[in-house]
């Protein structure tokens, strides 16, 4: 007989993921384990009188959500911030900024994120004079989403030294007025605005831990039970090791070695260390994280061939190509797992062929090297991800669901690349395999809306192919595909026996929903490691 269940969902739509095993009504757990996936008379013998059965309703059962593209440390420290997501236009935005200097008197810093590029006017500029008509006497610091740019007002850029400019190495700008030698307010790439960052009021360590506490309170409210965490910036290990000690993690994290153009090659031996030492329940190490390139919208993204609107502009590179092979090389001889930032076409040509160099020295293995976006690739770059056993990481929801969505994405791309831009059935039709994830904090780490973005994005122009996936093929991409990206499909990202506790169960048959009403499903419960860590009241 068996011993009884800790918990046992029943009477659900079980979509486990599993291709041998596809369907199920129930799923018992004990422990951290899965020990039955079945029908719900056969889950009878399951229960016990210490057993928490839930009457799932019909409802849909999934393994817990694994978000591909991370950033839990930053994205818990925005939420204290001034949140500027909501700004439509320039109007919005200011009413937003002066609203809350005004609530807040002895601020000493107007600090905001999450600003979209939409929201700014082409008749007017975002710089350094519109922001002092807000607030003159205090520091301003605006974050882009996508964490790429900054516009910062005079105060905070005499107190960063950086009026006047600054000697940055490439890939890096200050925008400067010609006319009169001065900082516009706009900076391009951290190394812009680190000076001003830098001097932002520091939160305590208890702050931190709070708020890294919120975060991980929203990543269970949706679902997310495993994140591939894309960043080790400002001490982050060590405060996730820490909550890991102290029994209070309730995200399982896959953190990378950050790896930046300064850093010198033997520090790969370090990120190596990591992946001998840190292979916990919750917080793992392996890998190694770069970028190549910055974003199309501030024309940081190394491209192929010129911006459109910017004749004799290709964008940048973080790292040069011999650079980039160097580490590319030792890194992958080390057995350790990269991941690149690329979302210009040019970047992803060139750490392919970074990746092909590895190859070449140092023979092929299961490397599962990722490529993180790709947001244009070229069109001869398409059967090179599959050719070199490269994952595409990729964040629906950084897609313009229509061209006509109000993003300026497809303007700086051009409508020559549009055919091969985040181009999800193509790259998966050539052989690639995909995960998804969301980037948060730079969108929403809500993965209903990645869901919907996967779903329903329609092409931009007339014989655009139709990258659009199935509801199977975004489920995958969030849990099993995700979990084979991180060397981890033989103990999450499917419900089957044996495997990890990790579950989300839905509040509707998410099978039979309409797509164009996907958001409309929500996390009712979720398990992470055999423990309840999210339940709606």
């Amino acid at each position: 007989m068996n011993r009884p269940a800790d918990l046992l969902i029943t009477n659900a739509a079980v979509y486990t993921v599993d291709d041998a095993n596809p369907h199920a009504e129930a799923v018992a757990v004990r422990g951290n384990r899965i020990v039955f996936v079945g029908s719900a008379d056969h889950a009878r013998a399951w229960r016990g009188s210490r057993t928490e059965v839930i009457d799932a309703g019909g409802h849909t059962l999934l393994p817990g959500l694994i978000d591909s593209h991370f950033h839990l440390l930053w994205g818990s420290l925005k939420l204290a911030d001034l949140q500027l997501w909501d700004a439509e236009d320039m109007a919005q935005l200011a009413a937003l900024i002066q609203e809350h200097a005004a609530a807040n008197p002895d601020q000493e810093w107007i600090i905001g994120s999450q600003l979209r590029y939409k929201a700014i006017s082409p008749d007017q500029l975002l710089d350094r004079h519109f922001l002092d008509t807000l607030v003159a006497d205090r520091p301003v610091y605006l974050t882009a989403y996508d964490g790429h740019t900054v516009w910062a007002n005079t105060e905070a850029l005499r107190r960063g030294g950086v009026l006047y400019g600054r000697e940055l190495p490439p890939g890096h700008e200050i925008v400067m007025d010609p006319a009169t030698g001065t900082a516009t307010g706009e900076l391009r790439e951290p190394e812009a605005f680190k000076p001003i960052r830098d001097l932002l009021p520091q939160k305590s360590d208890a702050e931190i831990r709070a708020l890294l506490h919120r975060g991980l309170a929203l990543c269970a409210q949706h679902g997310i039970t495993s994140a591939h965490n894309m960043d080790t910036w400002d001490g982050s290990m060590a405060r996730y090791l820490a909550l890991e000690d102290a029994g209070e993690m309730t995200l399982r994290l896959y953190a990378p070695y950050s790896f930046t153009p300064e850093t010198p090659l033997d520090a790969l031996r370090e990120a190596a260390e990591w992946k001998r030492i840190h292979h916990g329940d919750f917080v793992r190490a392996g890998a190694v994280k770069l970028f190549m390139d910055g974003v199309l919208e501030s024309y940081t993204a190394l491209m192929v061939d010129d911006y459109p609107n910017a004749p004799g502009n290709r964008g940048d590179s973080l790292f040069t190509a011999e650079h980039f092979n160097r580490v590319a090389a030792e890194a992958d001889r080390l057995g350790l797992q990269i991941a690149v930032h690329c979302c210009g076409d040019g970047a992803v040509k060139r750490t392919l062929d970074g990746y092909a160099h590895a190859i070449q020295r140092n023979g092929r293995r299961d490397s599962r090297h990722r490529i993180e976006h790709i947001e244009v690739i070229d069109p001869p770059d398409i059967p090179r991800i599959a050719e070199l056993g490269v994952i595409a990481s990729m964040q629906p929801l950084h897609s313009p669901l229509t061209v006509a969505s109000g993003d300026v994405w497809p303007a700086r791309a051009g409508a020559a690349r549009w055919s091969y831009s985040f181009a999800w059935r193509t790259l998966r039709d050539a052989g690639a395999h995909l995960a998804f994830g969301s980037d948060w904090p730079v969108v929403t780490l809500d993965p209903m809306l990645g869901f919907h973005a996967a779903l329903n994005r329609q092409p931009w122009q007339a014989g655009d192919p139709d990258q659009r996936q199935t509801l199977a093929e975004v489920i995958r991409g969030y849990t099993r595909d995700a979990a084979y990206v991180e060397f981890q499909e033989h103990e999450k990202g499917m419900i089957r026996t044996g495997m990890l506790a990790d579950l989300v169960l839905l509040s509707e048959d998410i099978f039979v929903t309409p797509p164009a009403e996907i958001t409309r499903p929500h996390p009712v419960l979720t398990v992470c490691n055999g423990r309840v860590v999210y339940r709606k009241g």
